[in-house]
C-alpha cells in the first residue's frame, strides 16, 4: 500500500500557491508574493562564472591561496542554488 504524494500537483504550481512565501499575502489588500527564480537563477549563473574566473585569475597571478578557495567556495555555493532553482523551475513552480 502506496501513500498518496503528499505535493501538490504541478497544475496549482502553474496557478501559484497561495501565499506560498508570504505568511501575510494579502493582508490589508496587499497582492500574494511571488518568488523570483528566474532573476534568481540568472544571479546565480552570474556569480558562478564571475567566481570561477575571479579563481582562475588569481590563481595565474599569484595572490595568495585563500583567495582563490574562497571565490571557488562561492562558485559551488552557486552551482547549488542553479540546480536547486532549476529542480523548482521543472517541477512547474511560477516565476
Amino acid at each position: 500500500m502506496t501513500d498518496p504524494d503528499p505535493r501538490p500537483p504541478r497544475t496549482q504550481y502553474e496557478r501559484g500557491l497561495p501565499d506560498h512565501h508570504d505568511p501575510t499575502a494579502g493582508f490589508g489588500g496587499a497582492p500574494p508574493a511571488q518568488s523570483a527564480l528566474t532573476l534568481r537563477l540568472v544571479l546565480a549563473t552570474f556569480g558562478l562564472l564571475v567566481c570561477v574566473a575571479g579563481a582562475v585569475v588569481g590563481l595565474v597571478a599569484g595572490t595568495p591561496v585563500w583567495f582563490p578557495i574562497v571565490l571557488f567556495v562561492l562558485a559551488a555555493a552557486a552551482a547549488v542554488d542553479i540546480v536547486v532553482v532549476a529542480r523548482r523551475k521543472l517541477r512547474g513552480e511560477p516565476g
